[in-house]
């Protein structure tokens, strides 16, 4: 039997995005009543809203032309959707705290005890705790992050991505444009503001998908991801 874990963040009005990013605006375009031209209803049923948002509001993938000038040219539409369907693994690292960044050890410790062996092309999605510990708190912009010599050992076990609960991968400031210079250089990617990543612990590989939007030269995307159980021999 197909078990399908939700890993994305519900998408509303006002709702919490990275500090230099547009706010989420999500507002009634039209409605049934109004197409029905009912004028006396004491309710209104919505028949249309209109976004307004970032590609990066969410959860959400980053393209590669998002991680320097350089790589400007390979944007969302651009990337193979093989990229975005892979096996995954989830290791633990909820012993993590407040900006405090995750080392190589750190992941290869999290291997060992997870008894998780990372393929090429997996998806890593990293589990901190930290969105059910600080979502909507003053602390949701303050978790810890990978540092660039992290980036760079994924990157040499040749996955796809990885992804993280945070709004970004490293810790402002400290490592996170350098970790974004490192996907880029090395050809991988990143998710971000992923929820649920406690219901993978200890539970083997999945099948991970999160098929971004194709939008026109698009530095990044708002995706569904999930994990998939039971699909199979993984």
């Amino acid at each position: 039997m197909v078990e399908i874990i939700d890993l994305s963040q519900e998408i509303f009005s006002g709702m919490p995005v990275y500090k230099s990013l547009p706010e989420v605006r999500m507002e009634m375009y039209a409605s049934h009543e109004e197409w029905d031209g009912i004028t006396d209803s004491n309710t209104v049923s919505p028949s249309v809203y209109k976004l307004e948002m970032s590609e990066h509001s969410g959860t959400h993938v980053d393209s590669l032309s998002h991680m320097a000038r350089e790589f400007r040219g390979q944007s969302i539409d651009t990337m193979p959707l093989s990229m975005f369907y892979t096996e995954g693994i989830c290791l633990d690292l909820s012993h993590k705290g407040l900006m405090e960044l995750i080392e190589p050890t750190d992941l290869v410790s999290a291997c060992s005890n997870g008894n998780m062996t990372i393929k090429n092309g997996d998806t890593v999605l990293i589990y901190t705790d930290h969105y059910r510990r600080t979502y909507g708190s003053a602390d949701w912009g303050r978790g810890p992050g990978l540092s660039a010599a992290s980036a760079l050992w994924l990157g040499e076990q040749g996955i796809s991505a990885f992804g993280v609960e945070m709004m970004s991968p490293g810790i402002p400031g400290k490592s996170n444009r350098e970790v974004h210079h490192v996907c880029g250089k090395m050809g991988f990617t990143h998710y971000e503001n992923m929820i649920n990543l406690q219901l993978l612990i200890g539970r083997g590989r999945f099948r991970f998908i999160a098929l971004p939007l194709k939008i026109r030269g698009g530095t990044g995307s708002p995706v569904r991801a999930v994990a998939v159980f039971g699909e199979g021999k993984i």
